[in-house]
């Protein structure tokens, strides 16, 4: 199976940068979206031969989450225990063998403002991670670069959101707690990022951050054929990452 995630920072835009081909010509299984910054009836955002979920946030033109699937779930859970619906930030479907969530991870910030609203934030998906009965498929904008290898610049952004010790510190408790980085688990050494920043002509500099993954339980890493992050897509500030895996 193929699944591919991306935050593409407004999908209404990103639909005039290509996205429409780009979705076409990858045929995925799972497309899961982040930071649509877009609500129901908006756009039409249906697709043949996919069923589609969306989460939006109350406030317009922020945050949301989107995945279309080519499979009917068994069920759809909206958030973690009913929390983070009123900014659309996860989204979690169910099949025989295994759970698919979608996440777009809350940024903590200028000046880490939204650090104590994001650690709690961590904490639960954590724990909601590991209380699921099947193995789990977690992806999406999880806004954090773990190691020094996934950001181009580690020594002037150790305060700044997204690569906070705080933030890593978290990242590094969900793989303890029983969860794989794909990619950084295939390849330990490659540097390559999925997102820039639009200011310094950084995507042109590679100036970028690793912030988008496929993490899977551990239990199935090695049903994992490959997952890439695929930076000669445009369209967004971040670029697809892709997962495919035999379940």
């Amino acid at each position: 199976m193929k699944f591919i995630s991306w935050n593409v920072n407004g999908i209404r835009a990103c639909k005039t940068k290509g996205f429409d081909d780009f979705f076409k010509e990858s045929n995925a299984d799972f497309f899961s979206i982040q930071e649509t910054k877009c609500q129901e009836g908006q756009i039409d955002l249906d697709v043949e031969g996919y069923f589609r979920y969306q989460s939006s946030a109350i406030k317009k033109g922020y945050s949301g989450t989107l995945i279309y699937a080519k499979k009917e779930p068994l069920s759809v859970v909206y958030g973690i225990n009913g929390n983070y619906n009123d900014e659309g930030r996860v989204i979690t479907l169910e099949y025989d063998n295994f759970y698919l969530v979608n996440a777009y991870v809350p940024n903590s910030q200028e000046g880490l403002k939204r650090l104590d609203y994001r650690m709690v934030f961590e904490d639960e998906m954590r724990n909601y991670l590991s209380s699921l009965s099947k193995p789990v498929i977690y992806c999406g904008d999880l806004n954090v670069a773990h190691e020094r290898i996934d950001i181009k610049n580690p020594d002037a952004n150790v305060k700044n959101a997204g690569f906070s010790i705080e933030e890593r510190n978290k990242f590094t408790e969900l793989l303890n707690a029983g969860f794989k980085d794909t990619f950084r688990t295939l390849y330990p050494e490659k540097v390559i990022y999925s997102w820039w920043s639009y200011r310094f002509n950084a995507r042109a500099n590679n100036a970028g951050w690793r912030i988008d993954y496929f993490v899977v339980s551990d239990s199935i890493m090695d049903k994992v054929k490959n997952a890439e992050i695929l930076n000669d897509i445009y369209g967004s500030d971040h670029c697809p990452v892709t997962l495919e895996i035999d379940l």
